[in-house]
């Protein structure tokens, strides 16, 4: 079976301005990546691309094996831009509705209901979007991105507006679609909420992309910790392994040990690093 999504020396050129620079990255079934990068790396670019919004300079994109844009990825694929806007007179199920008629889903009454339990919408069915909050508006956004059943989401921050219940909420559905074997390539600022739910990482900086990997692969060890009676000791370069050694060493020389940490680097490190400090 393809990758829900692929592509291969993309590249992408507006004028003199090179946005993409030969990118190849993939999104397995089932597999939550996240992409991360400053404003300007070439993240929106690349969303657009596979979506079919924008034609690369070079390379290709494969959404199920199909070309990106045509009517057979568009079939497979379901979008959530991030500055969306949906009619203010519609209500939730309306605006599920609409949807359905605009992707061919035959899922009807029963789907939207579905979906709206899904993004826990259930009590606003008949509710004016204009009477939401826009954190509702955001997860009636993810609901829209599911009509039809799509085996790849692309998600532009899909928790932006969200409080912490609501992210929770959505941190929790795209978890449950994962289970289901549903792909999701997502756009996002929020590192901590990457770092918790993406199965792989992919930095862009400058139109390619400067690291890939798991959160945990990507960390880097930065040392044991050690609190004894004479306070707070850091042993730089030290790794899991040292620590029952630095514990026995601490005791045979007649300090008490009250506790011992393993430091590695957060996401936010390792993007820090990886970007060099540029802002997003």
């Amino acid at each position: 079976m393809p990758d829900a999504l692929a592509v291969r020396g993309l590249a992408k050129r507006y004028g003199s301005v090179q946005a993409l620079k030969g990118v190849d990255l993939e999104v397995g079934e089932g597999e939550l990546v996240g992409l991360l990068g400053p404003n300007g790396a070439g993240k929106s670019t690349l969303v657009k691309i596979a979506v079919g919004l924008v034609r690369p300079t070079a390379g290709e994109a494969t959404v199920a094996g199909a070309r990106a844009g045509s009517r057979a990825a568009r079939a497979e694929l379901g979008y959530l831009a991030e500055m969306f806007r949906f009619p203010g007179w519609y209500t939730a199920d309306e605006v599920l509705e609409l949807h359905q008629r605009l992707s061919g889903s035959r899922g009807g009454a029963a789907e939207r209901k579905r979906l709206l339990e899904l993004v826990a919408l259930a009590d606003a069915t008949d509710r004016r979007v204009d009477g939401m909050s826009k954190g509702m508006q955001q997860r009636l956004g993810v609901a829209q991105s599911l009509v039809g059943e799509p085996r790849l989401l692309m998600l532009d921050e899909p928790t932006s507006a969200l409080d912490p219940v609501g992210r929770r909420t959505v941190r929790l559905l795209l978890e449950e679609l994962r289970g289901r074997g549903v792909s999701v390539l997502l756009n996002s600022h929020l590192l901590s909420e990457v770092e918790l739910v993406c199965d792989r990482v992919a930095i862009l900086l400058g139109g390619q992309l400067v690291a890939v990997g798991s959160p945990h692969d990507l960390s880097r060890p930065r040392g044991v910790e050690l609190e004894t009676d004479e306070g707070i000791h850091r042993v730089e370069g030290a790794t899991r392994e040292d620590a029952p050694r630095l514990v026995a060493e601490a005791v045979a020389a007649g300090r008490q040990v009250y506790g011992v940490s393993v430091l590695t680097s957060t996401l936010e490190d390792v993007y820090l690093e990886a970007v060099g400090g540029e802002t997003s």
